[in-house]
């Protein structure tokens, strides 16, 4: 006896029945399951305590194979890129449309320091929206990955500090011998503490809000 085809309906109408329950699955646009990648990773990122992730994790949580995101991506790397490229292109959006809020026009003689202050606070406000985010930008998912990653973060964190020395440079006392000096540890001392309150979030499982107090902290610091 011939064995039963099982993938074929034995009748039109069960045809029909097995297409209606079958809706067919939607195909991504171009570049939409790129950013659907990126999502998931960031996703996986946010669970406390998790492990270097793996493109087969990824991949289940996605339900796709691997090679399916090798096709959007060369390397696991460059999906961290991805995320990099987010975060800098979202931060630095927001320091020029604060610094065009906040700049010298407006006649206020601190407007050096509540740029700083108004910066300082939408990093910590982006990282507690963003904890996925959070431990690219702190290092602790870049650790087994491409060292170029760090670096990219460190340089993150380096430009960073030079806005804030850029914003504080003209509110240094007029009598120090050192003002570029002076601006420039105030600029350090801020962007040490952002990172550390980054860093406390993070490694806290997320339970520690890094805005805590946030508002007094600065005040004592500018």
């Amino acid at each position: 006896m011939p064995e039963a085809d099982l993938s074929t309906p034995a009748t039109p109408e069960a045809a029909e029945a097995a297409e209606a329950a079958t809706p067919a699955r939607k195909r991504p646009k171009p570049g939409e399951r790129r950013v659907q990648i990126l999502q998931a990773l960031a996703m996986m990122l946010e669970q406390p305590g998790a492990e270097r992730i793996t493109t087969a994790a990824l991949a289940a949580k996605l339900e796709v194979s691997e090679a399916a995101l090798y096709r959007h991506f060369a390397s696991k790397a460059q999906m961290f890129e991805g995320l990099i490229e987010f975060i800098e292109q979202s931060v630095f959006t927001l320091v020029n449309q604060i610094q065009e809020r906040e700049g010298p026009g407006n006649g206020a003689a601190d407007s050096g320091s509540r740029q700083a202050a108004r910066i300082a606070t939408m990093l910590v406000q982006f990282a507690e929206k963003n904890p996925g985010m959070t431990r690219v930008m702190v290092g602790d998912a870049l650790v087994y990955e491409n060292e170029r990653l760090q670096q990219r973060m460190n340089q993150f964190f380096d430009k960073i500090e030079s806005t804030f020395k850029q914003c504080l440079r003209g509110e240094v006392d007029e009598a120090s011998a050192t003002p570029t000096l002076d601006a420039q540890v105030r600029a350090s001392m801020l962007t040490a503490f952002v990172v550390g309150r980054l860093q406390r979030f993070a490694r806290s499982g997320f339970r520690r809000s890094p805005s805590e107090h946030l508002e007094a902290s600065l005040a004592l610091m500018l």
